[in-house]
Order: C-alpha cells, then sequence, then structure tokens
C-alpha cells in the first residue's frame, strides 16, 4: 500500500519550511530511524527521520522548495514488490508561478489523499503516521486513545495493528457562540502603499526568510498584548573585573576564558532562585512558576537571532556555563540548534555592552516574564562608601517585565539580587 510521506512540524510553531535537501532517492529502501532529508525552519536546519519502512517510490517536492506547508506530501512510500514505475502523485503547486497556458495533466493519485491530522480533545496535534492513520481508519481506532512508540511519542505502524477499536467517547456540547471579535489593531501602509511612496527612488527589494516573518510577527505580539514595565539599575563593576581576570588565570591551563556574560548568566540564574516568584512563565490563562533556573540568551546571527537556553543556570559552574554557551552560540550561528535548545527558559539576556551601547530597553520573548538588557561597562565619577569622588566601571541594566507575572515589588527585588550578584561575584561561588 502506498504511503504518503508528509512535511513534517520540527517544533511546536512551525507552520511551513524549506526542503533544504534530500538524503534518499527513488528507489532507496528505508527503516524506521532512517535520514530522509534535511528541513529548514524559521530557526534551524533539522534532519528528518523515516517512522516506516519502505521504498521511496515517489518525490514528489524538489529538494530547495520554499515554503512547504506541514502536512503537505512530499514524497510517496510503497511497499516491497509494489511497483514503483506505477506510482503517481501529483506534486503541491511551486511558489513560482506556473505557465499559464500549461494544463495540468490528469494523474491517477497512487492513494487518499491523507485526512487532516488527528487532534486531542484539548486541540493538541496528535502525530502519527500517514500508515498507522490509515490503518487505524480501517480498524476504527481512535487514535487519541494510543500511546505512541514512535520518535517524540509518534504512532506508528506497530502501536495500531495490535489494538483493538474501542467506542469513541461521545463528542462535547458546542460551545457558545464566540463573543464578537474585538476591532482589528490598527495596521501600517501596505506594501504596494510603500512602495508608490518610494518609486521615484532606486532601492533593492529584500523578501522576507522564515526566521525574520517570526521575529516580525512574535515581537509585534509581544508589544501589543504584553504590559511591559521597566526597571534600571547601575552596576559597579570593578570588583567582578578583577575577580575574572584572576579566575583567567587560574582557568588558563584548562582553555577557559570567562566572559562579563558568563558572570551575568549565573547571576541572573541565582537570582531567580532568591527570588522564585520571579522564575515564572505567563500560559494564557495561569502562571506557571519554574523550579529550575532556566535562562535564554539572546545571539545575533546573520539576518536574526536565536535565544538558546542553558537549563539549570543556577546548578552549574562558571566555567561549565561559559563553555556551554560558547557551544550555544557557534552553533547559533551555523543554524544547528535543535528545538529544545533554543526553547522554553523563564527569563532572557540580551547584551549589546560589545557594541558600544550604554543603555536600552528590550522586548519581552513571550512566555518569558522578563528580559534583562545589558550595555556597555564605562568608567565614571562615582561616590564611594566613604563619602569620596572616585572612579569606578559602571554598567547599566534594564529589566524588562511582564506586568501579567511580576509586580513591580517582586521586579525590583529579582533586579536587586541581580545586582547584589555581580557586585559581590564571589558570592556566586557559594
Amino acid at each position: 500500500m502506498a504511503t504518503e510521506i508528509l512535511m513534517p512540524a520540527l517544533s511546536p510553531t512551525m507552520e511551513e519550511g524549506t526542503l533544504a535537501k534530500w538524503l534518499v532517492k527513488e528507489g532507496d529502501e528505508v527503516a524506521s530511524g532512517d535520514l530522509l532529508a534535511e528541513i529548514e525552519t524559521d530557526k534551524a536546519t533539522m534532519e528528518f527521520e523515516a517512522v516506516d519502512e519502505g521504498i521511496i517510490g515517489k518525490i514528489l517536492v524538489a529538494e530547495g522548495t520554499e515554503a512547504v506547508k506541514v502536512n503537505t506530501a512530499i514524497a510517496v512510500l510503497v511497499e516491497d514488490g509494489e511497483e514503483v514505475g506505477d506510482v503517481a502523485a501529483a506534486a503541491p503547486a511551486a511558489p513560482a508561478a506556473a505557465e499559464a497556458d500549461a494544463a495540468p495533466a490528469a494523474v491517477e493519485a497512487a492513494a487518499p489523499a491523507a485526512a487532516p491530522a488527528p487532534q486531542a480533545a484539548d486541540g493538541t496535534r496528535i502525530f502519527a503516521s500517514p500508515l498507522a492513520r490509515r490503518i487505524a481508519a480501517d480498524k476504527g481506532l481512535d487514535l487519541t486513545q494510543i500511546a505512541g512508540s514512535g520518535p517524540k511519542g509518534r504512532i506508528v505502524k506497530a502501536d495500531v495493528e495490535g489494538a483493538t477499536a474501542a467506542p469513541k467517547a461521545a463528542p462535547a456540547a458546542a460551545a457558545p457562540a464566540a463573543a464578537p471579535a474585538a476591532a482589528a489593531a490598527p495596521t501600517g501602509p501596505s506594501a504596494d502603499q510603500v512602495a508608490a511612496m518610494y518609486q521615484d527612488r532606486e532601492y533593492e527589494e529584500i523578501s522576507l526568510d522564515g526566521m525574520r516573518k517570526t521575529i516580525a510577527a512574535r515581537l509585534s505580539e509581544a508589544k501589543q498584548t504584553i504590559p511591559h514595565f521597566y526597571l534600571r539599575r547601575d552596576i559597579k563593576l570593578d570588583a567582578l573585573l578583577a575577580f575574572r581576570s584572576q579566575l583567567n588565570k587560574q582557568l588558563e591551563a584548562r582553555g577557559v576564558k570567562l566572559s562579563v556574560n558568563d558572570f551575568i548568566i549565573k547571576a541572573v540564574a541565582n537570582a531567580l532562585q532568591a527570588v522564585p516568584e520571579a522564575n515564572a512563565v505567563w500560559a494564557g490563562d495561569r502562571v506557571l512558576q519554574m523550579k529550575a533556573s532556566d535562562v535564554a540568551v539572546a545571539v545575533a546571527i546573520e539576518g536574526g537571532l536565536f535565544t538558546p537556553v542553558l537549563q539549570d543556570a543556577d546548578q552549574k559552574s562558571l566555567s561549565s556555563l561559559s563553555t556551554q554557551m560558547k557551544d550555544l552560540a557557534t552553533r547559533a550561528r551555523d543554524r544547528k540548534l535543535a528545538p529544545h535548545e533554543y526553547q522554553g527558559g523563564s527569563f532572557a539576556i540580551s547584551n549589546l555592552g560589545m557594541f558600544g551601547i550604554d543603555n536600552f530597553d528590550a522586548i519581552v520573548n513571550p512566555p518569558h516574564a522578563g528580559i534583562l538588557a545589558v550595555g556597555t561597562g564605562v568608567k565614571k565619577p562615582v561616590v564611594g562608601d566613604d563619602g569620596e569622588l572616585t572612579v569606578a566601571t559602571v554598567m547599566s541594566v534594564t529589566m524588562s517585565v511582564d506586568h501579567r507575572v511580576i509586580d513591580g515589588a517582586v521586579g525590583a527585588n529579582l533586579l536587586k539580587a541581580i545586582v547584589e550578584n555581580l557586585e559581590n561575584p564571589m558570592t556566586m561561588l557559594a
């Protein structure tokens, strides 16, 4: 029985992707777990594995095709003994415009079109292979009642072959009619209107890639829906700089060189433990208070940014954090991070100090409750504890906070803890 291989959803938010490269060709035999293709999402290039065994009968989407929607058929898998030459399926339309006068050929489909992906009662998508869905439909099985044994809980052929049908639960009563939609938020001028403004000026038009579209959508949503407030502090860095210099001399033999950013990550992680009410995320109708300090750090890459997450940062040493951060940053710039490495976290850090920026306000990245914007350290005259005027290296930080999760006093206590950690760096080793 021919089976369609569908464009996978490689992250919870993925809606479309680019089929960057096929790792198999028509006629190749594949088994569950074999690599089929490289898929580019808005964030990374990831490898796509087979979940069923068979022979690649037909490749429907050529490598390099952009904007392939999730659940679009990209290839056809046939069983051993089935004639590959008999497989025919219509390839999905490519983003490029087709010839206007080209008449589409009448093609007999190799298999019925895949049914929409099943969903659980709460609306979450149930991941199942096309073959498993087809067998389940033939046997009258409810996929929401079957536990998947495939990658990431995906339901595969073996899960449904031995299952027996059970009566499906009665459908829930129809929900009351939704309230009238709120007035649409005002939008800016259309693309055509903007182009018309500059029709007599020379310019280059740059198409938006998936990452830029995602950044635009998420940050627009964040500024429109998150009630931001901002807290600012100056931090004296002289003790930290001296301590860092001392540690780097001792760590030189191990090839470890601590950056100021490594100390900031550790300071934030420890502060989230000291002020646990701030170590939380917004979840729509509730707040999730986290136990561990999972800190996200913004990394600039060509055309956008990643925010890889350092999990359990409060439990890791400075040298461990430094090594892990360097690895994540390198792979982020190569777009080789897996989704679990840049999703999650409760708080983020964005450091533009290396660019000479004194201070700035960052946008909270939902569902995080806050983000620390870090400026550069500059020498300034300050009044010392003895009342005498002296010179100190001072770094300005601004903490942007989601007021739905963190109130002013809690945010102030969190920022105070961060400042104390950075101005007394030895305490972070205790």
